[in-house]
């Protein structure tokens, strides 16, 4: 169908734009944020998908603070408005390409509302095409882009408003699309994937002046499966980037009886021209589940799902509790604060093990994803 976008150049298929090459209904396009601030009390999490072959927009947002995680769920049918990334109440709004977004969520049944705006502090970076067959079948056909900022904006939380001003609100993004393998996490949806021989690790590190980002997927340290990472600078206008060809890594994992969680990390990334940076993580408390956005899906709501016309959702988690950290499973955005170099900065990091990869024996009791 004929919408205001295809009056723009950059179409790319004999068709308009709320169609793409494939009839795959896994083919989805994905935003993903996070912001928080230096102090490191809370993590803001939000994230889009756009499923065209599905008829299906969905998003969410969230928010932890200290062990305390709130979470708003939204979903609708994409047409006969299928580029308006308005869910609800839960907007997305790119105000200029690859430097400022908005993300909004009005006033809802949840205790959870914001007006929030995303500056980029670096240019994006393009991660390594994740292509995958198995046994002559596609499994994964994905690109992915991120990117650094600060924040600027209002969050409201369960009656306490927080200002959000870019001297002290750091985040990251990415935007991914394409032929996306499916995780299902969900009791209530079987089978469950069950992951083994398996680490993996993906995080955004921020720095004053450049920023880090690494993906990592292995079935033994050296043994790599898939890897991207780069290091983006920008110098008078012009963007410096190096690109990640090696990881060696020593996690030390947290005593957490309730799953898997990183204490410290220290990363020695290998840089394609021959360089190394040494990096010290320390993970602090504020960590959002993904889970709580339907990553894995959740009590039967998986990413996609065709709900209705208009479909909402929200709930608060007690992440000391046994049995939401059972729900919540491993995938996560978990805060660190990092050194490298004399150098100090913030990020994330989204991490897990699997049975059976030979080392990091401990956690492995708690599943990988």
């Amino acid at each position: 169908m004929l919408t205001p976008q295809d009056d723009f150049l950059g179409h790319q298929l004999p068709t308009t734009f709320d169609h793409v090459g494939t009839s795959d209904v896994r083919w989805t396009e994905r935003y993903w944020y996070t912001a928080h601030p230096k102090s490191g009390e809370l993590i803001f999490d939000a994230g889009l998908g756009y499923y065209p072959n599905r008829n299906v927009m969905d998003g969410f947002a969230g928010v932890t603070i200290g062990t305390t995680q709130y979470n708003f769920r939204a979903s609708r049918r994409l047409r006969p408005n299928p580029l308006d990334t308005t869910i609800g109440p839960l907007r997305f709004q790119v105000i200029e390409g690859l430097r400022h977004h908005r993300v909004t969520l009005a006033p809802n049944e949840s205790p959870l509302s914001f007006e929030l705006d995303y500056f980029a502090t670096l240019p994006g970076a393009e991660e390594a095409q994740s292509y995958r067959r198995r046994n002559g079948w596609l499994e994964e056909d994905l690109t992915r882009m991120n990117q650094f900022a600060r924040w600027r904006g209002w969050l409201e939380v369960d009656g306490k408003r927080y200002d959000v001003d870019e001297s002290n609100w750091w985040g990251q993004r990415d935007h991914s699309w394409g032929v996306r393998s499916v995780h299902n996490t969900d009791p209530m949806r079987p089978p469950v994937a069950n992951h083994r021989n398996f680490h993996w690790m993906w995080c955004m590190f921020q720095f004053e002046d450049f920023g880090i980002s690494v993906f990592l997927k292995e079935r033994a340290p050296g043994k790599t499966i898939y890897l991207s990472g780069s290091e983006v600078s920008e110098q008078a206008g012009i963007k410096k980037e190096r690109h990640v060809v090696a990881v060696e890594h020593d996690i030390g994992w947290a005593d957490d009886p309730l799953g898997q969680s990183w204490e410290r990390a220290e990363l020695l990334l290998h840089f394609a021209d021959g360089g190394t940076r040494k990096l010290d993580v320390k993970t602090i408390e504020p960590r959002f589940y993904l889970k709580g956005g339907m990553y894995g899906g959740l009590k039967g709501w998986h990413h996609g799902d065709d709900r209705g016309v208009l479909s909402t959702g929200h709930d608060t988690w007690d992440l000391t509790d046994a049995a939401t950290r059972k729900t919540a499973c491993t995938l996560s955005d978990h805060v660190c604060k990092i050194t490298s170099e004399g150098l100090a900065g913030m990020g994330i990091a989204e991490y897990g093990v699997a049975t059976g990869y030979p080392r990091y024996d401990g956690p492995q009791r708690f599943p990988a994803i």
